[in-house]
C-alpha cells in the first residue's frame, strides 16, 4: 500500500511537471498538426535519455547537472536549437500545405531525444527533485520499485504528448489552413521565445562567474 501511495505521489508530481508550458509541449503540437501520434513518437525519444539518465542520478553524477559550467553549455546550446526550430517553423508558414516539413517536424523520436537533452530545466528538475524521489524508492522498496518509478514517470509524458499531438491533429482539421497557421506561429514564437530565455540565463550566469565582483 505504501507503495502505491508512492507511486500516485510520482504520478502527481510528475503530471503537475507535464502541464508547465515549455519546448516540448510546444513541438507536440506543432508536429502533431501533421502526425497525431507524434505525442507517442517524441515520448519514446525522451525515454532514449530519460531512462539512462534514471541510473546515472541513482549513480550519483545528478550533482554535475547543478554545476554552473554545466548549465551555461546546456543552456546556450539549447537555446540557440530552440530558436532555430521556432525561426524555421515560422518559415514553414509560408510554403505551401504539402510542403515537406522543416527542421525535426517529420522526426517525432529525433525531436524526443534533441528536446529533453538541451533542456537546462529538464536536467536539473532529475537532478533535485527526481533525485530525491529516486533515491527514495530503492531506499525503501529494492530495487523494481526504482523501475515502477521510472516507468510511472515516463507514462505520465506519454499520456500527456500524446494528448496534446491528438488534439492538435483533430484541431488542424476543424481549423481548417488558417487557424492551422495560427496555431503554428503560436509554437514558433513559444519556441522562439524559450530559447531567448534559455540563451539570456545562461549569459547572465556566465557573467556572473566571469565577470561579477
Amino acid at each position: 500500500m505504501a507503495l502505491l501511495i508512492f507511486l500516485g505521489q510520482v504520478f502527481i508530481i510528475s503530471f503537475t511537471g507535464a502541464l508547465q508550458p515549455g519546448p516540448v509541449t510546444a513541438t507536440a503540437i506543432t508536429i502533431g498538426t501533421r502526425n497525431r501520434w507524434a505525442g507517442t513518437l517524441m515520448a519514446l525519444g525522451h525515454g532514449i535519455i530519460e531512462f539512462p539518465l534514471f541510473a546515472v542520478i541513482v549513480l550519483g553524477m545528478g550533482k554535475y547537472f547543478q554545476i554552473p559550467k554545466v548549465q551555461i553549455v546546456i543552456g546556450l546550446a539549447g537555446g540557440a536549437f530552440l530558436i532555430l526550430m521556432g525561426a524555421q517553423t515560422y518559415l514553414s508558414l509560408k510554403a505551401e500545405a504539402d510542403s515537406k516539413p522543416k527542421a525535426l517536424h517529420d522526426k517525432p523520436i529525433l525531436a524526443g531525444i534533441i528536446l529533453s537533452a538541451s533542456n537546462p530545466y529538464f536536467l536539473l528538475w532529475w537532478a533535485t527533485v527526481g533525485l530525491t524521489l529516486a533515491n527514495q524508492a530503492p531506499a525503501e522498496w529494492g530495487i523494481w520499485a526504482f523501475v515502477f518509478f521510472a516507468l510511472t514517470h515516463w507514462f505520465v509524458d506519454l499520456i500527456w504528448l500524446q494528448l496534446l499531438s491528438w488534439a492538435s491533429f483533430k484541431g488542424s482539421v476543424l481549423l481548417g489552413r488558417h487557424g492551422l497557421k495560427i496555431v503554428l506561429a503560436f509554437c514558433a514564437a513559444a519556441l522562439f521565445g524559450f530559447g531567448l530565455v534559455y540563451v539570456v540565463l545562461a549569459c547572465n550566469k556566465l557573467y556572473m562567474i566571469f565577470f561579477a565582483v
